[in-house]
């Protein structure tokens, strides 16, 4: 909690800061204070809209407190910044996934491993494509009707 501590008192001496902001939502997030960083990655966008790691929180953040499609919308936007930006696709994979839109999910998460992810998160995007195919290979000419 010194951290945040530390973080206010950046934001109070500098509140056109866009990193305390992000730094106070990462903080806030590793303490599952879920609406509390949403309000942090907020402000960061507000000032640095192109800020894509402050955006990808906010959409991890959105996905997390229950609000799949706006954390679509973030890790769109995110990826409209920068076109197959890892953290935004696998941070999209899985706000589509909590949104039920397996398809889509199963479709962004592949790409997202195409793109050579590190190890640990690779796993989880793994565990997360055997849950939505059910252990099955996925395949992109899947006949049921997931919308």
């Amino acid at each position: 909690h010194e951290a945040l501590v530390q973080l206010r008192d950046v934001i109070k001496q500098d509140p056109k800061n866009p990193y305390a902001y992000y730094y106070t939502g990462t903080a806030l997030f590793e303490l599952g204070r879920f609406d509390a960083c949403i309000d942090a990655y907020r402000a960061a966008i507000r000032l640095a809209p192109m800020y894509n790691a402050a955006r990808i929180g906010l959409s991890h953040s959105l996905r997390i407190a229950g609000e799949p499609r706006e954390a679509i919308q973030q890790a769109r936007k995110a990826l409209d910044y920068r076109p197959n930006d890892s953290d935004a696709l696998f941070a999209l994979g899985l706000a589509q996934a909590a949104m039920g839109d397996r398809r889509g999910a199963i479709s962004t998460l592949q790409t997202f491993l195409e793109s050579g992810p590190e190890l640990e998160i690779a796993i989880e995007a793994r565990a997360v494509l055997e849950r939505l195919t059910g252990g099955e290979k996925p395949s992109n000419d899947d006949d049921e009707d997931d919308d």
